[in-house]
This record gives structure tokens, sequence and C-alpha cells, in this order.
């Protein structure tokens, strides 16, 4: 499968912007799983529902109605585009994310999704659990303190209190529980091209991935 584009990484490597580009230069469609798994996390917060309530979460993945419109997301009709991007919900959805039942729920839209083909993919185990038999499957990511850096920019125009310090504490977190959850953990594979883009201008990184790939 070649016109599938898997980009799996870390917190902060900067697989949003990327797969952006890179599916906007190939003229593919993007899909960001990270934002199903906010807005999973964005209703769970809204029906008081705990992050480690297996029935609970559940019944809620099964009934959410979750729609990708205009570069917006919504859940059950409401417009969660901006309500998704703040630290809670990133430190929530990365919790929910982690329970098995959850993933089960959220893969078969993903799975249907990519089988169209012409698709960027980006998340935690879009190469390895989602589209495993891509053909073009990419790891991005980059140091601790510059991924850190780069959410710190981001959320603190939303919340001008926010503290580099806590958001390196809080991306070394998810790291941990990114790549040690029992379900489809964040791992890099052999048949993965590994991008570091610590030291890398965006431009540069998708040139890199678009000048790497395998085309049908």
């Amino acid at each position: 499968m070649k016109d599938v584009i898997t980009i799996d990484g870390p917190s902060g490597s900067g697989k949003g912007t990327i797969s952006k580009l890179v599916a906007k230069k190939l003229g593919y469609s993007y899909l960001d799983t990270g934002a199903l798994y906010r807005a999973v996390a964005w209703k769970a917060r809204e029906e008081n529902i705990s992050t480690d309530d297996d029935k609970a979460l559940e019944l809620l993945t099964g009934t959410i109605r979750i729609e990708f419109k205009e570069e917006k997301i919504f859940a059950d009709g409401n417009d969660i585009s901006s309500a998704i991007r703040t630290a809670e919900i990133g430190e929530m959805s990365s919790r929910v994310s982690a329970r098995p039942v959850v993933r089960a729920g959220l893969f078969n839209i993903q799975r249907d999704i990519c089988l169209n083909g012409k698709v960027v993919i980006e998340g935690r185990d879009a190469g390895t659990t989602i589209v495993p038999e891509s053909e073009n499957k990419f790891f991005l990511d980059a140091n601790v303190e510059e991924r850190a850096r780069r959410r710190f920019e981001e959320l603190k125009l939303k919340d001008p209190d926010i503290i580099l310090e806590t958001t390196i504490e809080d991306i070394k977190k998810r790291d941990l529980r990114d790549s040690s959850r029992g379900t489809s953990p964040l791992q890099k594979t052999d048949d993965m091209i590994h991008i570091d883009s610590t030291s890398m201008t965006i431009e540069e990184v998708v040139n890199e991935i678009v000048r790497s790939l395998k085309h049908p």
C-alpha cells in the first residue's frame, strides 16, 4: 500500500504540521488520529467520565459522532477545534488513548478512511497498528527540549500563564505513557524512515518525506 503515508512520533514532534503540508503537496487527505482521541477526552470531560472508567468510555466511544469539515473537527455537532487544543485535554487524551476499549472503538474509523487511499495519517500507532502494510512509513522525532519548546509556543497563545518547565515535564510524562502502554504503544520500527527534526526547518522535513516516498 503506497498511497497511504503514516507519520508516527511523540508529542510535539511536529507530526500535525508536517502531515498537513505533505498531504497538501500531494493532493492527499489528512487524518489527525490525535484529534479523535482528544475528541473522546473532551466528551469524557463534558460528561464527567473518569479516564479509567472503561465501561463508560466504551459506551462513549461507540456513540460519539466525530466529523472533520474544512479543517475543523466536530463532536456530536459541536465545533471543538479550539477546545481540544488545551494542555488539559492533551493530558486527558494521553490517558484516554491508553485504554484498550477506546483504541478498539476508534480503530475501524481510522482504518476505513485509510483503505480509501491517498491519505496521510499521523499519530502514535499509525504505521504499527492502523496501517502496518503501508510502504511509506515515517517516524518523526526531536529532542525533548525542542518538542517542549514547540508545544509551549502553541499553548501559551491560549494560556499565557503556562510555564516552559512544566511543559517539559508534561512531555516527558506523555512520552513514558505513550511508549509503555500495553495496547499499541508508540514505537519506531525498522521499516520506518526516522527523521530527527530538532535542527530542521518545516520545509526541510516536508521535502525529506516527499523525496523518500515510494510512489505507486
